[in-house]
């Protein structure tokens, strides 16, 4: 049952300690000199109760989360929120109207595919994240290639909801 997974859903900063998300940080930002765009990780171990009992699903959830953290105020509407569901196993992509027709969906849904193979396999859960920013910086590399005249909009550091 959905909701029991939700309630007893160990607390995503026991699966992301500081270490990790510092790491994580360093990934986002190290990928962000490669190009002008902004990419957000947000991390929830089940969504809040009153979600649960309007049955919302993972991805509305991951469109909540993009607006809450303002991940669309960007000056080029480039902003990239990364999105992980631990109750669900959910990985989820939002990505900025700025993408929109430059990046296909199906390339989105690569990444994701990729992220929940790794963690499927065994690998570890914040390898597994860095790899999945690193391709969501080539794609943003390709279409928003660094200018240097970019400057950093959104926080690295990932959130935990």
């Amino acid at each position: 049952m959905r909701w029991l997974r939700h309630l007893f859903a160990p607390s995503a900063a026991r699966r992301f300690p500081a270490a990790r998300l510092e790491r994580i940080a360093a990934a986002i930002a190290s990928g962000e000199r490669l190009h002008d765009g902004e990419v957000v990780f947000a991390v929830e171990a089940g969504v809040p109760w009153r979600a649960l009992v309007d049955g919302m699903a993972p991805r509305e959830r991951a469109h909540e989360v993009f607006a809450r953290l303002r991940v669309w105020d960007t000056g080029s509407n480039n902003g990239v929120l990364l999105y992980l569901l631990l109750a669900d196993h959910a990985i989820e992509i939002v990505a900025d109207r700025g993408l929109h027709g430059r990046v296909a969906d199906a390339e989105w849904e690569a990444v994701c595919h990729a992220l929940e193979q790794a963690m499927a396999g065994g690998e570890a859960l914040e390898s597994a994240v860095v790899a999945g920013i690193e391709r969501i910086s080539i794609l943003l590399a390709r279409h928003y290639p660094a200018t240097g005249a970019s400057r950093d909009e959104l926080p690295d550091r990932p959130v935990l909801l």
